[in-house]
This record gives C-alpha cells, sequence and structure tokens, in this order.
C-alpha cells in the first residue's frame, strides 16, 4: 500500500526543492495537498512521479517540477483572485487555493469539473469556485484577476484572457512551438501586455489555445 504522505514529501525533496523553489508557502501547500485525492484512479499510485499525468486527449495534470516552477514564477500573494484555466479534477485550484485569497476555476469538460468540484469539497477548499466552460474565454463575470494559470502548452492567448488580467498582473502559461515550449510571463503595465522566458517546459496544446491557421494560395 503507497505511503502518500511519504510521497509527497519525496516529491518536495527530490523534484520542487532542487528545482530552485524555495517559496515555503509554495512548498507548504505541496506537502499539504494530497495529489493522489485528484487523480484519476488508476493514477494514484503514480500521482507523485515526475511526469505529467494523463487527464484524456490534449490533458494532462502539470508534473510536479514544472507545476512548482509555475506557481513560483506566479507570485501568488495571499491578497489575490487567481483564474486557474484547466484544472483537470482540482489538484492546481486545492494548491493556489492555499496561496491566494480566492480561486476561480474553469474547466471546459463536464465530468472533470463535477469530479474537481466534489474533490474540493471532500477537501473542504472553501476558497475556490469551478465553472464548466471554454477555457479560452476564462471567466469575465469575476475579472479582473491578479494571477491568471494556464494548465497546459499554449501556442497562442486568446486576446479575452488578456482583458481579464488585472493591471500588474501576472498570466502563467507554456507557450509551445513544435514539440518545444518554455513557461513565459506575461504581465500588464500601463495597459501593455509583454512576456518574458523563465524556463523550458512542454505539455499538450489545450483546446482554444492553438494557433489560427495560415491560409496560403
Amino acid at each position: 500500500m503507497t505511503d502518500y504522505a511519504a510521497a509527497r514529501v519525496a516529491m518536495v525533496d527530490n523534484q520542487v526543492r532542487p528545482s530552485d523553489v524555495t517559496s515555503y508557502p509554495i512548498i507548504d501547500a505541496m506537502l499539504s495537498v494530497p495529489r493522489e485525492a485528484y487523480a484519476p484512479g488508476p493514477l494514484r499510485e503514480v500521482a507523485y512521479a515526475g511526469e505529467h499525468l494523463p487527464l484524456g486527449p490534449n490533458r494532462v495534470i502539470l508534473d510536479p517540477r514544472t507545476f512548482a516552477k509555475m506557481l513560483e514564477a506566479s507570485d501568488v500573494g495571499p491578497d489575490d483572485l487567481v483564474l486557474d484555466l484547466g484544472c483537470g479534477l482540482g489538484y492546481s485550484t486545492a494548491v493556489l487555493a492555499r496561496l491566494a485569497a480566492a480561486v476561480i476555476a474553469v474547466e471546459s469538460d463536464a465530468d472533470m469539473a463535477r469530479a474537481a468540484r466534489a474533490a474540493l469539497e471532500d477537501h473542504e477548499v472553501d476558497n475556490a469556485e469551478v465553472i464548466e466552460g471554454p477555457m479560452a474565454q476564462g471567466a469575465a463575470d469575476h475579472a479582473p484577476y491578479n494571477v491568471i494559470f494556464v494548465q497546459g502548452g499554449v501556442e497562442e492567448l486568446p486576446q479575452p484572457l488578456l482583458d481579464q488580467l488585472r493591471e500588474g498582473g501576472r498570466l502563467v502559461a507554456i507557450r509551445m512551438n513544435g514539440a518545444y515550449g518554455r513557461c513565459e510571463v506575461f504581465t500588464r503595465t500601463a495597459g501593455v501586455v509583454s512576456s518574458f522566458r523563465v524556463f523550458d517546459a512542454a505539455a499538450p496544446v489545450l483546446d482554444g489555445f492553438e494557433k489560427a491557421a495560415v491560409f496560403e494560395f
């Protein structure tokens, strides 16, 4: 029988800390949230492995190293409102909820949205809400957000998401170019959005975040 508590400690000690993630709140959150409880049943035994956990076509739970480094890059604070796009079964939302004032999660898959709500309720995460809908549209009713977190790869960022970013806010995503990608942080300053690279990473491109097709004649 798997000792999940020991697996969480090993995940942090062997995957998170060696990746230069030094923020105590992030480490504490990842030690506290039971990753296995938000993984598909057949994958719970490998929930703490150092790789993405598949949820379905083009959908994963990001591997612990990548997720932790994205968390550090997002600089979530205790007063922040966070938009979590593609929350899957709720793991990312549960972690973010320990760092932020509140989290609005958007999930396009109805079954995963229901499972995420149930898991968050079971673990008494009371400062997060899961909305079923297109991830690329965000949740404008609750905007603007201090942080927008994309749980997967993007080729292009839809303008509606950038419009939901608060002045001084951060949007963190894995920008994919073919098989290669990099985590980028997009910031809004004086109404202008710019970005910078943080580290190399790769993830499947989420529906709605593909590059628009260019037709040539």
